[in-house]
């Protein structure tokens, strides 16, 4: 299915949160994520199921000062 990753249209196989983002490449990686506008904290992700289209933003947090 096509998905939204921070605006770019990516496809994936995968039917959760949790699995997209392993495919995608942010596998144990400290990330923050939405999808669709709605923040999804990680102990959840594995309990979002993805559907066509869905808008998915994905932030790293920074460092610096």
């Amino acid at each position: 299915m096509t998905l939204l990753l921070n605006g770019e249209p990516r496809e994936v196989t995968a039917t959760t949160l949790e699995q997209a983002l392993a495919e995608l490449g942010y596998a144990g990686k400290v990330v923050a994520t939405a999808v669709n506008g709605d923040f999804v904290p990680a102990r959840k992700r594995e309990t979002v199921t993805l559907n066509e289209g869905d808008r998915i933003e994905v932030v790293a947090p920074m460092q610096g000062g």
